[in-house]
């Protein structure tokens, strides 16, 4: 007897793919996806063409239709989810605006995100969850577009990724919770659009028609269309699901959030998360995200570089990927030669204004120290980020997941562990996010029990012979950031 079969669609910051997922046992049928070209601006801009998007959505499930054969008889669903905040704002004629979409890592709103915290953010943390940011929907639109976008009808819609993909299969609009509150526009007290969080960005004309609705995560929002259905050879009138940020969606893969499990996504994003109870008053960490479930909130501690630092060095040392740049590193032992790096190649939340760069190069020290240097720190963020999450009582002791690109290689999750001090759960199927969206549109067509597509797992645990040089290398890492903090204050302010 056949199963069923669910398509999840995962657009992250680098790139797109689609992933067939067999109902019941999880087991991927099909994949396709490939890396998407954002291009990099004066003054830190990081945008996308929406013809970019466009193409790879139609490639990634023309590809998956073509592997699945007779078998596409067989799709009862698709579900959309995507990387958080970032600009899709669309003008008149429902396209993007300028044709591009702008990356949740562009900085040219960093300088009016500080000025915004200075004067609001104790306030704006308290109302939405979080600090202002420079990936913030309302702080680029007012950065690229003036303050008075909206007024002028420049803006007309304002969309998250998945929305926006969502809406090209179905032409329908809506959006989640997870992603209207990550991005800091969501009162965490009423759930819905915070006034304070647009009056304070400057955008106060955005209204009711401007912003999607909000549906709870794995609503049916629309079918296929038959041009899509066409382009994509998959049958008219599939149902479309509504999903959640691909954070939430790749907790919901490997069950963390109904385990009190602390996850951390191996990334472009150094992302670190876990699930828990509404706490008063609010712990101070770096983000709280009403998901739209009563009685608890996601909990983050992030940055904007995780893996973007490996892929950074790999374009300028000539790497041919970011896989030969940890293979380079691991020739290298721990610490580099003392050679350290910061991890901030796209800016970081904590410390304010934190940048990148090289402490401690010496005459010696060449690529492969480097390497080291940026491997080791990149760990030691992840690391950083969650034993704070734990400091507030976040999360069951001792239980971590890795996620992401990076998690697909055991070193890297070996490194982190060492510096946590306990094994740590490595989910090496980089499909998370697919397998979350399709989970959801699974949910939309069966009941929750009947819904599962269990990710595989395995547990990673520390190099125990070295666990007092993993234990000094992470004090002194978080040491130097600390001491760091008035220097990365006054260049940014230098280069505001």
């Amino acid at each position: 007897m056949r199963t069923d079969i669910f398509i999840g669609i995962d657009m992250g910051s680098t790139g797109l793919k689609a992933v067939a997922f067999e109902g019941g046992s999880g087991s991927p049928l099909a994949a396709s996806g490939g890396a998407l070209p954002f291009f990099r601006l004066p003054g830190g801009g990081c945008e996308l063409s929406g013809q970019a998007i466009r193409s790879a959505l139609v490639h990634a499930l023309r590809n998956v239709a073509a592997q699945l054969g007779p078998r596409t008889a067989d799709v009862r669903a698709i579900g959309c989810t995507g990387h958080g905040a970032g600009l899709y704002a669309l003008d008149a004629r429902h396209q993007l605006i300028g044709g591009c979409a702008v990356a949740s890592t562009d900085q040219r709103a960093g300088a009016r995100a500080r000025a915004l915290a200075a004067l609001h953010g104790p306030a704006l943390f308290e109302e939405v969850g979080c600090q202002p940011w420079s990936g913030q929907p309302t702080l680029i639109a007012a950065e690229l577009f003036g303050a008075d976008a909206v007024q002028r009808g420049d803006i007309h819609r304002l969309l998250f990724a998945k929305d926006y993909l969502t809406w090209l299969l179905t032409g329908e609009f809506a959006t989640d919770a997870s992603d209207a509150s990550t991005a800091g526009l969501l009162s965490l007290a009423s759930g819905t659009w915070s006034r304070l969080a647009f009056d304070a960005a400057g955008l106060p004309d955005l209204a009711a028609g401007t912003l999607p609705p909000i549906v709870p995560t794995g609503t049916v929002i629309g079918t296929l269309t038959p041009t899509q259905a066409r382009e994509c050879g998959l049958p008219a009138g599939l149902p479309v699901t509504v999903g959640a940020i691909d954070l939430l969606a790749s907790l919901n893969a490997v069950g963390a959030e109904h385990r009190g499990q602390a996850v951390a996504v191996l990334g472009t994003w150094c992302v670190n998360a876990v699930i828990g109870p509404v706490a008063e008053p609010k712990p101070p960490v770096g983000a709280i995200v009403n998901f739209g479930e009563p009685g608890r909130r996601l909990y983050l501690e992030n940055s904007p570089s995780s893996m973007a630092n490996v892929a950074w060095l790999a374009r300028a040392l000539q790497f041919p990927s970011a896989a030969a740049v940890v293979d380079c590193a691991m020739t290298v032992p721990l610490g580099a030669d003392g050679l350290r790096f910061l991890p901030f190649i796209n800016g970081g939340g904590s410390p304010p204004g934190a940048s990148a760069g090289f402490i401690g190069l010496k005459g010696h020290h060449d690529r492969s120290h480097m390497a080291r240097a940026v491997v080791d720190a990149v760990a030691a963020l992840h690391a950083r980020h969650l034993l704070r999450l734990a400091s507030f009582g976040l999360g069951v002791p001792g239980l971590v997941a890795a996620l992401g690109g990076g998690a697909r290689d055991v070193r890297l999750v070996r490194l982190l562990a060492s510096f946590l001090g306990h094994p740590v759960e490595r989910c090496g199927d980089d499909e998370t996010g697919a397998r979350g969206a399709a989970q959801y549109a699974a949910r939309s067509q069966a009941p929750a029990d009947d819904a599962a597509l269990p990710a595989p797992c395995d547990v990673v645990v520390p190099a125990a012979h070295e666990a007092r040089a993993h234990a000094d290398f992470y004090a002194g890492f978080n040491d130097l950031v600390e001491s760091l903090s008035p220097a990365f204050a006054v260049q940014a302010k230098e280069t505001a």
